[in-house]
């Protein structure tokens, strides 16, 4: 009976090539995970394509959500922000979702009654926007005339 080895030799011009791709994958992971849009966070652990999924993924950033008053409704994210929306996609970006570029397209708008909102004079509600069972957006805000806006986070 023979047996067969093979020994690999490690060169000094493939083991730089080695560590030129080691290096390059390494930079890629971290450029995806510090970027605005990257998802790898509290709506990728949870289910949101449920109602008990998004009241578990407002409950960990700390909200706590009437689930009898949930309204959901299909809407279209404008292709160009202007104006009001050209803010409210900068909040978005604030806190970490990369709202602007699902401009052009519908996603599910869910809406909340919040029950937790501390010295609240007033509805206070939290607004989730998901797409392909993922959060893109979101908003804490007040009903009140002279109410208020505020990220998720």
């Amino acid at each position: 009976m023979s047996m067969f080895t093979k020994c690999l030799k490690l060169t000094k011009k493939s083991a730089v090539i080695f560590i030129i791709i080691v290096a390059a994958i390494m930079l890629a992971a971290v450029m995806l995970r510090s970027s605005p849009g990257c998802s790898f966070g509290v709506s990728e652990l949870i289910n949101v394509t449920s109602t008990e999924g998004r009241i578990k993924y407002l409950s960990e950033l700390g909200w706590e959500a009437d689930v009898s008053t949930e309204e959901c409704k299909t809407v279209l994210i404008p292709k160009k922000f202007e104006g009001v929306m050209l803010s409210y996609s900068k909040l978005q970006t604030e806190q970490g979702y990369d709202f602007a570029s699902f401009g052009g397209l519908e996603c599910r708008q869910y809406t909340y009654v919040v029950t937790n909102y501390p010295n609240s004079d007033g509805t206070v509600y939290a607004t989730l926007y998901v797409k392909g069972g993922h959060v893109i957006g979101g908003d804490i805000h007040s009903a009140n005339i002279d109410g208020f806006m505020h990220t998720l986070k």
